[in-house]
């Protein structure tokens, strides 16, 4: 170890109070760990059993989020939501303030000295104070596994040319522009639970080039969502028809096309639709594009709860957010349920307007500017689908179209859940046999 090191240590370990602007990259348990551990190296007189301590402490977070030391800083500081993250995505560069920006090359230039302590050199410096357990092996010094957009972002890319990180502000900002900051920098998917977004962490893999079938329909949602990201007008949706047409996975698949352009996906059950005007208020001021996803929605004739669901496709006093669209699927029509009984009669005293009760309700779907309807999958359509998810599959295509056909028959009938369905089915029953081989 260089004589250098310490002094090093201790001057990165003074510089960190002096955050201004991404506090909150040292701020979780990671960080916190980090800064005891320089605490307890810098000490006089140094306490072994505290130094050990504190070293295993840093070790177990750092394995506790999968992560590197180095993988760590470039993250967090890709992820954090602070003051400069978020003007740099809603104003022009030109109009961001002079202080703010200093403050930035101030803070990435300490970051930079953090960043640049290896693991190696903290463990030789704590090898010179007290034996270290074999057991307390190195983490690794690799950046290692990280989100895709880290690892495509140009801040990342440039920290490996050597270049000084405070020159690397325009790069970094670029990177909050594409990909966003805090939750929407790491997610693409989300739910609302509890009053609030959670992050979905492992989205519904489905491709968009697995889905066969329904081109038409397919084209019109993707043109709509092109719309959307262009920040031109774009429309609500209904995607109404058969069960396992593939309605929601259309939808769903939207986020790996389109969500390195800046496309995000709320999920909203039955049970929040009261919610929704404070939902896509929410979002309304975000750099993002949000599409709001309903899955099977319809309503029992005494629910009310679609008015609110009314207000957010057709506005009230407030503007619409122009970020924001409602993508809903249904196996329904007319999304509101309707018996022969509750039709008026001239004799009917209940209600002096009822058929504009009646009307209000039918022409519900109606304030969905495109309805994309997905008839059941025709045998050739079906067949079609076999052959595309099974085409990897040891068996022969006669073989595969009878056990597809005769699967459609007596389960589900045939649809694209159906085919996917039949063929993981398959895939067991071939994976199985092949190892009892």
């Amino acid at each position: 170890m260089t004589s250098s090191f310490l002094p090093y240590v201790q001057a990165s370990r003074l510089y960190i109070p002096s955050l201004v602007v991404y506090q909150g990259v040292m701020g979780g348990a990671i960080g916190q760990t980090f800064k005891v551990l320089l605490q307890a190296l810098t000490s006089e007189p140094v306490d072994p059993p505290t130094v050990i301590s504190a070293y295993a402490q840093w070790l177990r977070q750092l394995m506790t989020a999968n992560a590197t030391w180095q993988g760590f800083i470039i993250t967090a500081i890709l992820q954090d939501d602070n003051l400069f993250s978020r003007q740099v995505q809603r104003q022009p560069w030109n109009t961001l303030s002079p202080r703010l920006l200093a403050a930035v090359r101030h803070d990435l230039t300490i970051l930079q000295s953090l960043f640049e302590i290896r693991e190696s050199q903290l463990l030789e410096r704590i090898q010179t104070i007290m034996p270290v357990p074999e057991s307390l092996t190195s983490w690794g010094e690799e950046v290692g596994d990280l989100h895709e957009s880290v690892v495509m972002s140009l801040f990342y890319q440039q920290v490996h040319q050597g270049i000084p990180w405070g020159q690397l502000i325009s790069a970094l900002g670029n990177d909050y522009q594409r990909h966003g900051c805090g939750l929407m920098g790491i997610y693409r998917a989300f739910r609302w639970q509890g009053g609030h977004l959670v992050g979905v962490t492992h989205p519904d893999p489905v491709q968009l080039s697995e889905l066969i079938g329904y081109e038409t329909q397919k084209e019109q949602l993707l043109t709509n969502t092109k719309h959307l990201l262009a920040g031109q007008p774009a429309l609500h949706v209904l995607l109404y028809g058969s069960r396992g047409s593939g309605k929601s996975s259309l939808v769903k698949s939207l986020i790996w096309d389109y969500g390195g352009m800046g496309l995000r996906i709320v999920e909203v059950t039955k049970a929040d639709l009261g919610q929704l005007s404070e939902i896509a208020n929410s979002l309304r001021d975000l750099p993002q594009k949000f599409i709001i996803f309903v899955d099977d929605l319809s309503f029992e004739e005494d629910e009310d709860d679609y008015k609110s669901l009314k207000v957010v496709l057709e506005g009230n006093i407030t503007a619409p957010p122009a970020n924001v669209v409602v993508y809903a699927t249904s196996n329904r029509r007319h999304l509101i349920r309707e018996f022969f009984g509750d039709r008026p009669r001239p004799s009917s005293s209940d209600e002096v307007h009822a058929w504009d009760t009646i009307q209000e309700k039918l022409s519900f779907s109606d304030r969905f500017g495109l309805t994309l309807t997905f008839e059941p999958a025709s045998q050739d359509t079906y067949l079609h689908m076999i052959h595309h998810l099974g085409s990897s599959l040891p068996i022969s295509k006669e073989e595969l179209e009878r056990r597809a056909l005769q699967w459609a028959t007596q389960h589900n009938g045939r649809s694209g859940r159906t085919a996917r369905q039949f063929i993981d089915y398959l895939k067991g029953e071939l994976g199985l046999g092949k190892e009892s081989c």
